[in-house]
């Protein structure tokens, strides 16, 4: 069978999956060829989310690896033209659900790129405490799903341990533990509840020693380093072509991060490091979210030291309701605050793009405004979406258990990719 002969069956074999809705497990073999194709996903626990793999094999070895995304498309980006301004940020932050502060500061900050308006440095400071914290959350998660792929289950158990001490803090402060609606236009929705600097200074506390515990688990683990040393490495050059970011790419030595080289908040403000490696495989991107923790706790204590007092939001009465004291003696204030929170508030006309750094990468959000109370067009680029199209270059080559391996380090959410 001619080279093309064999692309037009597999073509028509993906057809076929994609045509009756099966792709459950589908599978054909080229004696000649000895390729055999075969399904990964949608719904394996290895695959991280809802992700289609359609594999080419030669033994155990990778050939060729397709990811297949769209498993998981709700139309979020759609469904934020239906909100208002503010309401669009329970949409938003529901994309990269491990990161759900984070896409909230991407859309926020675009939004007042367009009103042209500032954010008190209280708010400010909550913002990168609150980033900084999931941060830490979205890194442990990766840290207990990656040794969990390796066949170290202890790395789960340990990971969501401190994981739980750092959501509890978000639902004391925001009343929710995930998808939380906190960083808005013009600041943040409440202020830190009393007491907030006790448990984050727990948290602080922790931390460190539970970081070494995680060195100790996995760093020197021989079976650890033969599993991910030298498997699935991608070139600075491959990042840049694929647009990759965040350690993926700093794993492969592009020493690049937004709170650093285009600094926004109040990062400027704070010392930090920027980790890089130059190997580019699973275990130099495993040793990059490892460092990005340690110095996530040193961003934190200072952003602790400097919390400015005064108003955690723009009090801008075009943007902000009434306190809830005015409403029981005007009728005014009860007016105002019913057109807020129906209707919203208008933004001027125009578009506008505001990235930050998340711990996949470069997330940004792009928003277009035609003067009214909705968002007329919302896009959002998420990293997961662009990391994901380095997965074949990592696995060609490699073993199936390669393959796992390597997406565990990419640390992909369908949420984001699928929006």
């Amino acid at each position: 069978m001619s080279k093309t002969e064999r692309t037009l069956e597999e073509h028509e074999l993906i057809q076929r999956i994609e045509g009756d809705g099966q792709g459950a497990f589908v599978e054909s073999y080229d004696a000649e060829a000895e390729v055999m194709t075969i399904n990964m996903g949608p719904v394996h626990p290895a695959t991280h989310g809802v992700l289609r793999l359609f594999l080419e094999l030669d033994g155990e070895t990778v050939m060729d690896c397709k990811p297949m995304i769209g498993y998981l498309h709700t139309g979020m980006e759609k469904e934020c033209e239906d909100q208002n301004w503010r309401g669009a940020v329970t949409i938003v932050t529901r994309m990269d659900y491990l990161a759900p502060f984070h896409n909230e500061h991407a859309y926020s900050r675009a939004v007042e790129k367009l009103l042209g308006i500032e954010v008190p440095p209280r708010g400010v400071y909550i913002r990168m405490l609150m980033s900084e914290l999931n941060r830490l959350t979205s890194h442990l998660v990766q840290f207990g799903t990656q040794g969990l792929d390796m066949g170290a289950m202890s790395a789960m158990f340990y990971g969501f341990r401190e994981r739980e001490i750092i959501t509890d803090f978000f639902e004391m402060v925001t009343g929710l533990r995930m998808n939380h609606g906190y960083i808005v236009p013009g600041g943040v929705w409440e202020d830190l509840p009393d007491g907030w600097q006790e448990q984050v200074a727990n948290i602080l506390d922790v931390m460190p020693g539970r970081l070494n515990e995680y060195q100790d688990l996995l760093s020197e683990n021989p079976i650890f380093i033969e599993r991910t040393r030298g498997v699935g490495t991608i070139t600075a050059e491959e990042c840049d072509t694929l647009g990759v970011t965040g350690p993926i790419a700093r794993a492969s030595g592009i020493d690049w991060d937004l709170r650093r080289d285009m600094p926004y908040e109040a990062y400027d403000e704070l010392s930090f490091e920027v980790p890089t490696q130059e190997q580019g495989d699973v275990y130099a991107r495993y040793q990059i979210r490892m460092a990005e923790m340690v110095q996530s706790v040193a961003l934190l204590e200072q952003i602790v030291d400097q919390m400015p007092d005064g108003d955690y939001k723009n009090m801008d009465p075009k943007l902000t309701p009434p306190p809830r004291s005015e409403l029981n003696r005007s009728m005014e204030a009860v007016i105002h605050h019913f057109k807020l929170v129906t209707q919203g508030y208008a933004v001027p006309k125009g578009e506008s793009y505001f990235a930050v750094e998340s711990p996949r990468g470069e997330l940004g959000a792009f928003v277009v405004s035609d003067g009214g109370t909705s968002p007329y067009r919302c896009h959002v680029r998420d990293p997961s979406f662009y990391n994901l199209q380095s997965l074949p270059v990592m696995a060609k080559g490699g073993l199936i258990a390669d393959l796992i391996a390597c997406i565990a380090s990419l640390d992909p959410i369908m949420g984001g990719v699928d929006r």
